[in-house]
Parts: C-alpha cells; sequence; structure tokens
C-alpha cells in the first residue's frame, strides 16, 4: 500500500505543474542507445544520460558512469528541400512561357502550407556517480532546435514584361534556440529500489536565433550565416521523474521537463517560454539481455515552425551478447500530431570492452527524407 500511495503522489506531482492543453518546446532525443530504439529513453536509461531522460533513473543502478554523446536531427517537411533544389537549379535566362510556368510550380511548392525544415540535436559531456540509495548526476551539454519556413511566398514574374528574364524570389525565415545548460541531479531510489524519484537542477543560457534567407532562383538558399546574431539571456529549470519497478523485469517512469516554464529573451524583442515537457515511458525485461521499451509525450509539444507540432510514440527492442559485448537495437517512432507521418525506421548498434563502451544510433524518415543520428564513447565502473 504504500508503495502504491508513493507512485501516486510521484504521478500527481507531474501532474499539477500542468495547465490545460499545455504545449511545450520539442523533446530532443539524447544518446544513441535511445535513438536506436525509437526514441525511448524514459523508463530504460539508468546511465549519466539519466541527467536527461529521467533523473530517477540515476538511483536504479549503482554505478559510476562518464559519458561524451552527440547527435542531431533534420527533417523535411511537404519536400521542401527537394523544391528549394529545383529553385537552386532554375534557370533565369529561359524567357519562355514553359520555363515562367516551371518557375511558379516550383514556387507553389514552396509555399504549400506546413512546407518547412525542422533541426534539433544535443551534446555534451554527462557524469553519474552513487553513494548507497543515494544517486548523484551532472551534465554540461547543450539542447538546440530550430526550423527554416517561408515568410515571403515565393512569386514567379516577369518584371521587364514578356520576353524579359524570370525572376522567382521569396524569403524564409530562420528561428532557434540553443539551451547551454549546466545540470545537477539527485535521485533516491525506496525499498530495494522497487521505486525511485529525482531531480535535476539546471542553470541555462539560452541563445535565441531570429534570422532570414534571400529564395532566389538560379542560385542556393544559405542558411548557415543568416540565423543572425543570438540573443542571450540565463535563467534555471527544474525536471523531475519517477520510476516504479513492481517487479525484477518491468519498470514504468515518468518525468516532467521545465516544470518552472523558464523564459529567456526572444531574438525580437519579446520572451520566448518553455512549457514543460512530460513523458511516460515503460521497459520491460522477458530476459536478462532483452529489453523492449516505449516512450510516450503526454504533452503536445511546438516547434519553430508554425502549424508544426511534435508529439511522438517510440518503440524499441535491444538485444545484447556475450555479456553485453555487443549490443543491438531496432526502434521506431511517429508524431502522433501528424496523421500524415509514417512510422520513422531506427537502429543502433553498441560495444562493451571492460569499462569502455562506444555507441551509434540512427534512423531515416523515407518519406520526408528526414535523418537523425547519434553517437556516445563512456566508461562505466
Amino acid at each position: 500500500m504504500r508503495r502504491s500511495t508513493l507512485l501516486c503522489t510521484a504521478v500527481l506531482l507531474v501532474a499539477s505543474t500542468l495547465p490545460p492543453h499545455v504545449s511545450a518546446a520539442e523533446f530532443v532525443i539524447a544518446g544513441p542507445r535511445a535513438m536506436g530504439m525509437g526514441g525511448a529513453g524514459v523508463a530504460v536509461t539508468t546511465n549519466a544520460l539519466a541527467t536527461y531522460w529521467n533523473p530517477a533513473g540515476l538511483a536504479m543502478t549503482q554505478t559510476v558512469d562518464i559519458r561524451a554523446q552527440g547527435g542531431g536531427q533534420a527533417t523535411d517537411h511537404l519536400g521542401l528541400g527537394d523544391a528549394l533544389h529545383d529553385l537552386k537549379n532554375f534557370n533565369t535566362g529561359d524567357t519562355s512561357p514553359a520555363n515562367l510556368a516551371r518557375g511558379q510550380s516550383i514556387a507553389d511548392r514552396i509555399n504549400r502550407s506546413g512546407a518547412a525544415v525542422s533541426v534539433n540535436g544535443s551534446a555534451g559531456l554527462y557524469v553519474k556517480g552513487h553513494l548507497g540509495e543515494h544517486a548523484f548526476g551532472f551534465n554540461v551539454s547543450d539542447v538546440a532546435t530550430g526550423g527554416g519556413f517561408v515568410s515571403t511566398p515565393v512569386q514567379a514574374s516577369q518584371p521587364g514584361g514578356p520576353g524579359t528574364p524570370i525572376t522567382v524570389a521569396g524569403q524564409m525565415a530562420l528561428r532557434g534556440l540553443e539551451a547551454r545548460q549546466v545540470a545537477f541531479s539527485y535521485a533516491y531510489a525506496f525499498s530495494d529500489k522497487t521505486f525511485s524519484i529525482g531531480i535535476t537542477a539546471k542553470i541555462i543560457q539560452g541563445a535565441a536565433y531570429n534570422g532570414s534567407t534571400a529564395l532566389q532562383g538560379g542560385s542556393g538558399v544559405s542558411t548557415i550565416d543568416h540565423f543572425g546574431k543570438p540573443t542571450i539571456s540565463t535563467t534555471y529549470g527544474i525536471d523531475i521523474g519517477a520510476i516504479y519497478r513492481p517487479s525484477s523485469w518491468i519498470r514504468l517512469g515518468v518525468v516532467a521537463k521545465d516544470i518552472n516554464k523558464p523564459t529567456f529573451d526572444a531574438a525580437d524583442g519579446g520572451e520566448l517560454k518553455l512549457e514543460p515537457q512530460v513523458r511516460a515511458g515503460i521497459a520491460i525485461n522477458p530476459y536478462s539481455s532483452l529489453t523492449l521499451t516505449a516512450d510516450v509525450d503526454a504533452t503536445s509539444n511546438k516547434t519553430f515552425v508554425p502549424g508544426v507540432k511534435s508529439q511522438l510514440l517510440s518503440l524499441g527492442v535491444e538485444q545484447t551478447i556475450l555479456s553485453e559485448f555487443l549490443s543491438f537495437r531496432v526502434g521506431t517512432f511517429k508524431n502522433m500530431q501528424d496523421a500524415t507521418t509514417p512510422f520513422v525506421p531506427t537502429a543502433g548498434l553498441g560495444l562493451r570492452w571492460f569499462s569502455f563502451r562506444a555507441d551509434a544510433g540512427g534512423g531515416y524518415d523515407f518519406r520526408a527524407k528526414g535523418a537523425l543520428v547519434s553517437a556516445s564513447i563512456s566508461f562505466t565502473f
């Protein structure tokens, strides 16, 4: 009864932080193990990356873990990338009506509602230690999200009249946020690790970007140099999490990130607020070398692309062999906020040699031509 009361209390504590119909920043997949398993990490992560995924996971194993990781994801919504490639190769010197119609067709593809490019990524150093049932974590990391979308519709025209050079031009807006953070985590396990709770406190330096780039027929689109000078501000964030292990083969996890709604100065003079994110997960071990896991976003999370939201369902499997010398992972994820998106396949591989570990993971969206990749090295004692 006491364990059930503790679990209910933790879940209610998480739920009480959320206003109705909350939206938040995109939940970034951090680390190759989670990425290889479709982006599931809330209930399964017990290494140093638990400082990001769910601080309660730190207390589920008594290990020392030092880990460096980096990765990112890019998604091309509605074929914007292909349309921009055609715009780059458009021949403005061909003044024929047929070429004008081709230019207008490219413009229409770029101007489609929902056409955009979104990116996110994370990198950092993560450390975990313990003292009995008390666990501690620390990370220095950067979590970045951003996107590009058409702000001035592209138009095809002949400014000088029929028979003159064709102009195909418009504007793309570029938005982004880097959350450069130093995070400190604490977790405690109760009743022989049946239940654990954890908290992460983060000092966050936000770098907000608000730029634009010209879309011009016959020339490439430059984005890296056009995000603009960032607007810098500093605040703090708080994450809380819980894990319940009713038996040795199953774990249930929940995490609420940024429950205090960190607010940054936006590049346009306003404010950029991170609303709370909530994600739940489950990890099942039918036997010791096999892990089945799943995560689901409880919140519908905003992105920097207007009209595009993120609410992921993630599914994954990990099989280890030769006492974890090799780990094979496969998974998939789907954005439940977009019925047209498919399940995106992912895969990963891990290698362990005594205390040293190397991991890699990635995936590819064959429909949107989006890719994600991550790698890490670590020492676990």
